[in-house]
């Protein structure tokens, strides 16, 4: 965009949010109308992309709208004015779009703002989810060095089933044995891996007639069941106050007769109050932690419980044994694609895990057959042809 263009936009959307405000439905007009006033002299083809470019600042992300449209961008990065990377089909490669540092500070406050948030000084770092379920991570000077950093991390609109993330054959028949069965399952992996996406593929195995209350910082499961009850962690508003935590979340879930329960991440002390909720009858019910490996996974959940201070070692342990089963492990490969690595069982002690399934090249093996029972009644145990061993 030249910058008679960006003047011009700037002088009509000036003049708009001046004017007195008209409807949605009503905004294109008045857009066009005020822009044909500004330039009577535009051609056809400079006026439609100038008039979709106001639009586009208007009702979104401005210059960020077309990468937000397009289907395979799954991450928009700014790094800074005219500096904008995305992830698209698992690579990372760099775009050209037009953006100043105001503009871009523009653009979140617009977000935000009626979510109650600010961007400001003394509050530089901000979360916010857009109207698509979209997650919005911005962090501002002092704190960014070189201008405003944006993160948009997108989410897919269509589930990926557990072939999409390379479990087939018996691995996948005893995860979907174990969503149905109700053992408890941690998905584990590192930022960027699919654990949201690989928790709703598991969440299309429970039955139709259950209850499902999930909990989420930042609400991106969508999980196509009939009975959902989806919670959404809240942070300060500007004046500092209404806060509410996954902590308080996990809490009230229990009040609201839920068959599962689905913590869409743990990372704080809420893992002691998730491991007491997995201990008093939601069999069946799932989360998500950061961890490179299926062992790491349970010495992360450890720790976390911890930090609530309430409990010794020894009897987060002993929580932990009784209140997970298993864990899977997904992780992102060099190409971007993603896929499960392992699928373990949970061992007694709460300390060890025993690996059933490991990937091998392009397969999960089967290495051992569970040892832990069904935690529904009248499911019958595995089918030991899964596990080959």
């Amino acid at each position: 965009m030249t910058i008679v263009d960006r003047e011009l936009r700037a002088r009509v959307h000036q003049r708009f949010v001046a004017g007195t405000p008209v409807a949605d439905h009503a905004v294109r007009a008045e857009l066009a109308e005020l822009l044909r006033t500004e330039a009577p002299l535009l051609t056809e083809g400079d006026f439609e992309q100038l008039l979709c470019s106001l639009l586009d600042e208007v009702h979104g992300l401005g210059p960020l709208e077309p990468l937000l449209a397009d289907p395979y961008v799954t991450e928009v990065m700014v790094n800074g004015p005219g500096r904008v990377y995305v992830e698209r089909a698992g690579s990372v490669e760099p775009v050209t779009v037009d953006l100043e540092a105001h503009e871009i500070t523009r653009l979140v406050e617009r977000v935000i703002a009626p979510l109650g948030l600010r961007l400001d000084r003394s509050a530089p770092i901000v979360d916010a989810r857009l109207g698509d379920g979209s997650r919005l991570h911005a962090v501002i000077p002092p704190l960014a060095v070189e201008g405003p950093y944006v993160t948009i991390r997108r989410f897919a609109t269509r589930s990926i089933d557990l072939a999409g993330f390379g479990c087939t054959g018996g691995a996948a028949a005893f995860l979907r044995w174990a969503v149905a069965a109700g053992w408890n399952l941690l998905v584990a992996g590192g930022t960027s891996s699919g654990k949201t996406t690989l928790v709703q593929s598991l969440a299309a195995a429970i039955p139709r007639d259950e209850r499902v209350v999930t909990i989420e910082e930042t609400a991106e499961l969508r999980l196509g069941l009939a009975h959902v009850v989806r919670l959404e962690a809240r942070p300060a508003n500007a004046e500092g106050v209404g806060r509410v935590s996954v902590r308080d979340l996990v809490r009230a879930a229990l009040r609201m007769r839920p068959d599962r329960v689905i913590v869409g991440e743990v990372r704080g002390a809420e893992a002691l109050d998730l491991l007491q909720a997995l201990n008093t009858g939601h069999d069946g019910s799932f989360s998500t932690v950061h961890a490179n490996r299926a062992s790491d996974a349970l010495r992360r959940l450890e720790t976390l419980a911890l930090f609530s201070g309430e409990l010794p070692l020894a009897a987060v342990r002993g929580q932990l044994a009784a209140a997970v089963d298993g864990i899977v492990q997904v992780a992102r490969a060099a190409d971007g694609r993603r896929c499960v690595t392992e699928v373990a069982e949970v061992g007694d002690d709460g300390v060890d895990v025993r690996t059933l399934f490991s990937r091998r090249d392009a397969e999960l093996v089967g290495l051992a057959s569970p040892t832990r029972a069904p935690r529904r009644h009248g499911t019958s145990a595995p089918d030991r042809r899964w596990f080959r061993c």
